[in-house]
């Protein structure tokens, strides 16, 4: 089979498209591979070459559009900068795309711009498959207060209209250049109605009843990782067995104001709890911290979050669908503080299975940081997070899930056309 995998986003939203991408070419199948143009030398570390999909994706996160979205300002603007933001490197993506797909079995996307592989996958008559890594689709378990079926469907068809919207332009021009007639109904309908198969890349522990409400129309399969070690593994594994297990900061591509007075607050807390910290800078520069006097803190590019997290006494992130994942498999208590995105959602799961707390990264203080640690740091916290760890899906069976899923999908694909 010959599979066109496309995927845009950080490297959380392409590490579990390439982990899936492997598993394909390891029985035997043909995969193209394309990624935001700062992620194709990690897709290509992985051992999948990889074209530029789109524009940079950490310059995205960068973007005011991102950073300052909670703030209050004109609508307008927002609305303007909303319609830039999300159709960003559109065009590029479908011509990439739609070279990447000729001849292709099924076409495989992430979770974002999931209306440029429809597009394409319409221009082949080829079927699409997507990797969900939150509930993206209508359902009641997400939101804050239960709602009537009708009311959150409703409220569900609005957002996604007023989201079609935004991006219609952009739409307009991609199907016109694939000779696709004019839109009429909103994208998400129309990917739904055509069948394309929704692959949700996390776990049912999280959202319990979800997969009853959808009635296993969209299989929950677990998250999927490609466990990559690093450079600095050898060094971090010496570094945590001189000592008493560390409390692991990391906040990965996300941009913050300032990360090194967050940094400075992680060391000053740390020193007040008598705990080492472990802190994986990611996209942070770090080069001004001093690090003088502070021998209970070790700074780092990355770590093999699947080595080092259950050598950790607790997990302090930014709330990712895979680092959540990563962090509560690993058995350690978790403490998500969220910058934007899903994020806060993922940090009400982590207090509603009581293994951890959520705060937001713009209300981070010294005082809220140390009360939050110290409730990850019980006894409780951590009996709980070794309970619950246990009931998670292990990943290399997420990814033979998946890839199980999307053979068959081409096999019923064949079987119709055969058919008709």
């Amino acid at each position: 089979m010959k599979f066109a995998i496309a995927v845009h986003g950080t490297r959380g939203d392409v590490e579990p498209c390439a982990a899936v991408g492997l598993e394909l070419v390891r029985r035997g199948h043909q995969v193209g591979f394309a990624a935001p143009p700062n992620l194709t030398d990690f897709v290509e570390s992985a051992g999948l070459p990889a074209l530029p999909y789109g524009v940079d994706s950490q310059e995205q996160l960068d973007a005011n559009v991102f950073r300052q979205y909670w703030k209050i300002r004109n609508p307008a603007t927002i609305l303007r900068e909303l319609r830039e933001y999300i159709t960003q490197g559109w065009a590029e993506m479908s011509t990439t795309l739609t070279g990447l797909a000729e001849d292709a079995d099924l076409i495989l996307t992430g979770t974002t711009y999931q209306e440029v592989a429809a597009n394409v996958a319409e221009h082949y008559d080829s079927p699409l498959a997507a990797l969900h890594y939150f509930p993206a689709r209508a359902n009641s378990q997400v939101l804050p207060i239960p709602l009537p079926p009708k009311i959150v469907r409703s409220g569900w068809a609005v957002a996604e209209w007023v989201h079609w919207r935004a991006l219609k332009e952009a739409e307009d021009a991609q199907r016109r250049e694939l000779g696709l007639p004019k839109a009429k109904v909103r994208a998400v309908r129309r990917i739904v109605e055509g069948g394309a198969l929704e692959i949700q890349a996390y776990d049912p522990l999280f959202f319990p009843g979800l997969a009853e409400e959808w009635s296993g129309r969209r299989p929950l399969i677990g998250s999927m990782t490609l466990g990559l070690s690093t450079d600095n593994d050898d060094e971090v594994s010496s570094w945590i067995a001189a000592g008493t297990p560390p409390i692991y900061f990391g906040f990965g591509s996300m941009p913050v104001e300032s990360p090194a007075a967050a940094v400075q607050m992680i060391i000053d807390v740390c020193g007040r709890l008598g705990e080492r910290a472990l802190i994986s800078s990611g996209v942070w520069d770090l080069s001004d911290v001093d690090l003088t006097g502070a021998e209970h803190v070790k700074i780092v590019r990355t770590v093999n979050h699947a080595a080092v997290f259950p050598r950790c006494r607790a997990i302090v992130h930014h709330g990712g669908a895979g680092t959540t994942a990563a962090s509560v498999r690993s058995g350690v208590p978790t403490l998500v503080i969220w910058v934007g995105a899903d994020q806060p959602f993922w940090g009400k799961q982590v207090q509603r299975l009581e293994i951890g707390g959520c705060l937001r990264f713009s209300r981070l203080t010294s005082e809220a940081l140390l009360a939050e640690l110290r409730n990850v740091l019980s006894p409780r916290c951590a009996e709980h997070a070794r309970a619950v760890s246990a009931q998670l899906t292990d990943p290399a069976q997420s990814v033979a899930t998946a890839a199980d899923l999307l053979e068959d999908a081409v096999r019923n694909s064949t079987a119709r056309s055969v058919i008709r």
